[in-house]
């Protein structure tokens, strides 16, 4: 018999401080507000009452990269607009992860020219990418939700 069928009924809870730490880190995500293009408005429905974000600890998008720990990147990205998201990218305090939304923001999409960034990955490094053009708002809760895992999988080594 192991200690939670001893001590469950008692109502202890035993924990690691990782874990701890990465569970709160999951349950108070603040992305920044940063639509590019059409996927934006997938990304605002998502934020809608029919799916509903703030079930994730995500009530409201922030307007300064100085309060939020989520990019989530929807659209095309310019070559003229890359320098900015990248400076949004850096004043954004660690821990940070970003997401690409979209094929555009994920590979160029069908925008193959020279003024379109092939990939916003070029740019700022991506933890989650969803498909689809447009991507469905259940895209990007799915991909919150893979990095949720990846973030509760982080250990205090892998913190720099």
């Amino acid at each position: 018999m192991g200690i939670e069928q001893k001590l469950a009924n008692m109502g202890i809870v035993t924990t690691t401080l990782e874990q701890a730490v990465n569970w709160g880190r999951t349950r108070a995500m603040w992305p920044l507000l940063s639509g590019l293009a059409c996927c934006a408005i997938e990304m605002m429905a998502s934020q809608a009452s029919h799916y509903d974000m703030s079930r994730f600890g995500m009530e409201l998008m922030r307007p300064s990269p100085r309060q939020s720990d989520l990019l989530i990147v929807a659209g095309r990205v310019s070559r003229k607009m890359a320098p900015v998201l990248r400076r949004l990218y850096d004043q954004m305090p660690d821990p940070k992860w970003a997401i690409a939304m979209g094929d555009c923001a994920s590979c160029g999409g069908v925008f193959n020219n020279y003024a379109i960034v092939q990939g916003v990955d070029e740019v700022i490094p991506i933890d989650v990418y969803v498909a689809g053009c447009p991507p469905r708002p259940e895209g990007l809760i799915h991909a919150i939700l893979t990095l949720h895992e990846k973030i509760q999988n982080e250990k205090f080594a892998d913190w720099k």
